[in-house]
């Protein structure tokens, strides 16, 4: 199994790092092999090579059966235009490797319970939410133009969606459905959106080959007040990409942490991406203080979604959970009464409890 590595900018380096430990560990306890390859990608590549996304990176990627990532991104590089700022480079590797599904788990850790801002009532109830976003159409993908007008700058960026984009992620929401509690909301502004109103002609029709499975639709100004108000009613959230990109972010914070968050991005060829959510961090890289556990968890779900290792990746998760059980914390958690450590020390306890 051949995995791309791009550690990116900020602290992309020192989470990728604890997560390459653990999968070590990985390899180690359950007798496999994984060969890695670096790559370069985001500001990193800029200041190498005058490019966020170099064809030797998507040679490389496409060559391995997966690719991790980091971070990427920073001040650094604000002013560079559009096309060559690092997240553009996100975008066009997103878009070479044909990635159109991104799955974002939103689970509460019940050791982290007072770092979340909900009330006690509602954390009670508990959550685990699977919020999957389309991720290579809509408004971000769409065209972009500016023009001058009588009545100053006129600026505008397109939604479009085609059935076929909306088809082929749906039924993979679908498929995760069946496989958890069989529940699923579709999120739209169908009330306004003409793609959205496609959407629910799409999906309503796909539902019929999935009967097993409950769905409903929800507009995304209610989805965000529902995350806050009582995030246990959810499952899996279907929805696209602008709605999935808020919607996410929104519900990040329900578990008290950036750092705690990590994601899949499933597309049309069998190379699979995992990346943490949270950004670069640029403010505290090099301090040791970036949480990795995002990090981590998402070579958990590589190992799951990317090479089916069921009980590899429940070992991953179990030993996050046992280091949490033990009181370890990095700064974005910490909570009175807990050791307080740092980036490479949580990598390393988390290791550890994968070979012990």
């Amino acid at each position: 199994m051949k995995i791309a590595f791009i550690k990116g900018d900020g602290i992309g380096p020192e989470v990728t790092e604890q997560a390459l430990k653990v999968l070590n560990a990985v390899s180690e306890r359950f007798k496999l092999k994984f060969e890695y390859q670096e790559a370069l990608l985001g500001g990193s590549a800029i200041d190498k090579t005058g490019v966020p996304l170099p064809d030797e990176t998507i040679d490389i990627c496409m060559k391995c059966d997966a690719v991790f990532l980091g971070a990427v991104g920073g001040p650094k590089w604000d002013d560079l235009p559009g096309k060559l700022r690092p997240e553009a480079g996100l975008l066009g590797i997103r878009k070479a490797l044909k990635l159109f599904a991104n799955l974002r788990p939103v689970m509460l850790f019940p050791q982290l319970r007072a770092a979340s801002p909900l009330k006690e009532e509602i954390l009670s109830k508990g959550f685990d939410i699977m919020i999957i976003r389309e991720l290579t159409g809509g408004v971000y993908f769409g065209e972009k133009k500016r023009v001058e007008t009588a009545e100053g700058i006129k600026a505008w960026d397109k939604m479009e969606y085609t059935s076929h984009e909306i088809e082929r992620i749906a039924r993979i929401a679908f498929c995760i459905a069946r496989k958890r509690r069989k529940k699923m909301t579709i999120v739209d502004k169908a009330n306004v959106l003409e793609s959205s109103k496609l959407w629910r002609e799409i999906t309503g029709r796909i539902m019929a080959d999935y009967p097993d499975v409950e769905a409903s639709y929800m507009y995304v100004d209610n989805a965000a007040m529902q995350l806050v108000r009582n995030p246990g009613q959810f499952d899996v959230m279907l929805t696209e990409n602008l709605f999935g990109d808020i919607l996410s972010d929104e519900a990040s914070m329900l578990v008290g942490s950036l750092g705690m968050l990590p994601s899949a991005s499933l597309g049309a060829t069998k190379v699979r991406l995992f990346e943490p959510i949270h950004g670069s961090a640029p403010d505290i890289a090099g301090k040791d203080e970036a949480n990795p556990l995002a990090a981590i968890l998402s070579c958990g779900m590589m190992l799951k979604y990317g090479f089916g290792m069921e009980k590899e990746a429940g070992a991953v998760l179990e030993a996050v959970n046992n280091v949490l059980d033990k009181g370890y914390r990095t700064v974005d958690i910490m909570q009175p009464g807990m050791t307080l450590v740092g980036t490479e020390k949580m990598g390393s306890l988390v290791a550890e409890c994968i070979k012990a």
